[in-house]
């Protein structure tokens, strides 16, 4: 067994080395535990939570992360300069860098993770894979050794087996992966997964392995103290992922028996003892759906994971604060033994990205927010209203995680904490999120790392209710208000209508209102826009909502899509808070928030008030010539040179945003005329270049 060489000792304040929900996370536990915690942030960061949530905070340098949060030299500093003794690094960043690490132990200030050591064996996935091999850990059939070129690993190919994965040696997230599955596209693909390794992790070694059929990412939570003690705490089912990043993750895995369960957690202690591991970490296997009781090793990461809460739900233990006591020197609480796993839950990742329109980085001011809550549901957010979401860092916004005694019901109840979940202001994965907690494939635990990639096309985002629609018709138009002082002494219809001098329902004199007239549709357009007529009599509403066609649809909307429903309101309504009583249902507890978001029973949804026909809302851009910025980011790669003759489909530009990569191509064949060079900022849509038709030039 290799030697543990990790530092410990006593410490009173720590320093966390990141921003957003892991950052908050971490200050939490922190304080919890008595001791004072130290932020650091960029310039984009200033005003952001986690900034004031720690006791004090350290500016590091602007928003780039090079310049922040990835500069060692400043991060130290910033410690010493808060009188800091150890620094949690989160995950991302700093926290898988070796040279940080040891740079910590060098200054005397408590890393609160694995040593150096560990972290640089099991960081190089060629040197991790011998290193569990010396353990008789099982790994996957490929080629691995150091320096391998592109020729070398294509005549390695055959005898591997194809389909075969290419991954960087360096770093993790799904970088620099790429699936093969024909010998004629292994070269190629060897170009750009060499161009993204370097990219994200300064380094483009890669290496081979053969794709496991049907494979299933099940990974194991180890921890480790300095004094020979290793435990793991269950393993988390990862494999509904998109592009290699996790969205959805669970704990425990519904393909584990209890046989394989004992086996594999055994199997990730072992790979933490051959490189003398101390702290959480997470090692990661890959399971073949149809024998389960065969895992290969994939690799070992070497911190706390994103989905480290499902874990904690199921063990009831905080790892934050086990990483912190095994730091300062303590032996674990407790033995395997003891380890038990209570019930299921299950974690959602929420990103700003547009799932309908290809997963695209989104961005922007959250101008509206609320978190859902309840028993069995948890919440780890990293923004606030009024906070700009920038394209600078990684897309993810918040997790949303359930608990609850069988699988089942922890879906169901994950599925309606999403459903509670507003963000205004941006577009984002919640209904995507939705549409997968709830897919039968899901329901079943007939899973597989392919999976998402197969369904997505089913993918359509939520129509809103029209019970939802209809409130919204009265909020826009200023016709629910009230509330306030006074308010249970009012009329239902004074109530109902608010005030006659604000209110834009068409108010006549002694009480009349001329019917209201709007065409509404959701804040993302997906949803076919509506014709609402509202009219008041006796103390209630009565709305028609017409679906509107486009010009190449129907000529007119079927009586059978028309809907008329009757809304009566509660006398005890509150201003932006009712209940009301549609379509002579129970009266329901609605709810406003701004710019056009409506809680009722089915889910938060945004509505905004839209003018036009469905046909103009969607303008045909087939035929133009521009090459646009689908997302603000930054260019990385020009493929072409000025004047170049390019093809319809041909790679023109690179960009990257939040981390991803994202090509884009020639809407058509002819010269191009290009715009934009390596490094520069880009917005959402930046005319990146032009291309320029035969036709265009004649003209």
């Amino acid at each position: 067994m290799s030697k543990t060489t990790a530092t410990t000792g006593p410490f009173d304040t720590v320093l966390v080395a990141n921003r957003g929900e892991i950052a908050l996370r971490v200050i939490r536990t922190v304080h919890r535990m008595g001791l004072k915690a130290v932020a650091v942030y960029s310039d984009a960061d200033s005003a952001a939570p986690h900034v004031h949530a720690a006791d004090k905070a350290v500016r590091l340098g602007p928003a780039a992360a090079a310049e922040s949060y990835l500069n060692i030299d400043k991060v130290i500093d910033a410690a010493k300069a808060a009188g800091a003794g150890a620094i949690h690094p989160g995950y991302g960043f700093l926290s898988e860098n070796a040279a940080f690490a040891k740079r910590c132990e060098d200054e005397g200030i408590i890393f609160i993770g694995p040593p150096a050591s560990a972290i640089e064996t099991m960081g190089d996935k060629i040197t991790a894979r011998a290193t569990v091999e010396s353990r008789d850990v099982p790994t996957v059939p490929g080629i691995s050794r150091p320096n391998l070129t592109d020729q070398e690993i294509i005549d390695a190919s055959e005898s591997v087996g194809f389909p075969v994965l290419i991954k960087p040696s360096a770093g993790g997230g799904g970088k620099g992966m790429h699936l093969v599955e024909e010998p004629e596209t292994l070269a190629s693909a060897l170009v750009s997964a060499r161009r993204e390794a370097a990219s994200s992790f300064g380094d483009d070694t890669l290496f081979l392995e053969h794709f496991v059929d049907t494979p299933r990412h099940i990974e194991v939570q180890i921890v480790a103290d300095s004094h020979g003690n290793v435990i793991h705490l269950g393993e988390r089912e990862c494999s509904l992922q998109r592009r290699h990043q996790k969205v959805i993750e669970e704990a425990p895995s519904a393909l584990l028996d209890e046989k394989t369960r004992q086996e594999i957690g055994e199997a990730a202690c072992d790979a933490a003892r051959a490189c003398g591991y101390c702290g959480a970490g997470t090692v990661e296997f890959i399971v073949s759906a149809k024998q389960p009781e065969r895992f290969f090793f994939m690799e070992m990461n070497t911190r706390l994971q994103v989905e480290h809460p499902v874990t904690e739900m199921v063990t009831g233990r905080d790892l934050v604060e086990w990483q912190i006591r095994v730091a300062r020197g303590d032996a674990l609480p407790i033995s395997q033994d003891d380890v038990q796993l209570n019930g299921h839950s299950v974690e959602a990742r929420v990103y700003a990205e547009d799932a309908a329109a290809g997963f695209l980085p989104t961005g922007g001011m959250i101008t509206g927010l609320s978190w859902p809550g309840g028993n069995g549901v948890r919440v780890d957010a990293g923004v606030v209203e009024g906070q700009e979401v920038s394209s600078d860092y990684d897309p993810m916004l918040a997790k949303i995680i359930s608990h609850a005694e069988t699988r089942e019901t922890a879906l169901q109840r994950l599925d309606q904490a999403l459903a509670h979940t507003r963000i205004e202001g941006l577009t984002t994965n919640i209904d995507f999120n939705r549409f997968l907690v709830t897919r039968p494939e899901v329901i079943a635990g007939d899973l597989h790392t392919g999976l998402l990639d197969s369904i997505v096309e089913d993918f359509q985002p939520r129509a809103v209710p029209v019970d939802t629609l209809a409130v919204a018709v009265l909020h826009l138009a200023g016709a629910l208000g009230g509330g306030g002082e006074g308010a249970s002494q009012r009329t239902t219809s004074e109530l109902t209508l608010g005030s006659a001098w604000t209110s834009c329902d068409g108010w006549r004199g002694a009480g009349k209102r001329a019917p209201l007239r709007l065409v509404l549709a959701d804040s993302g357009g997906v949803s076919a826009p509506v014709e609402a007529r509202a009219e008041y009599e006796d103390d209630a509403w009565t709305i028609q909502l017409t679906p509107l066609v486009s010009d190449e649809g129907e000529d007119e909307a079927s009586a059978s899509e028309t809907r008329r429903i009757k809304i009566v309101a509660d006398p005890q309504a509150t201003r932006n808070e009712w209940r009301l009583s549609i379509d002579g249902a129970p009266a329901e507890k609605w709810s406003a928030g701004r710019h056009g978001s409506i809680t009722g029973p089915n889910g938060t949804h945004v509505v905004e008030v839209f003018s036009g026909t469905a046909h103009d809302a969607e303008a045909s851009t087939q035929d133009s010539p521009d090459i646009l910025s689908p997302m603000p980011g930054t260019v990385i790669a020009v493929e072409v040179a000025d004047g170049d003759e390019v093809t319809e489909g041909q790679p023109v530009i690179v960009i990257e945003a939040m981390k991803m990569e994202h090509t884009l191509a020639a809407p058509r064949g002819g010269k191009v005329k290009v715009s934009a060079e390596v490094g520069q900022k880009v917005g959402t849509g930046e005319v990146l270049a032009e291309v320029i038709s035969a036709n265009d030039a004649s003209d």
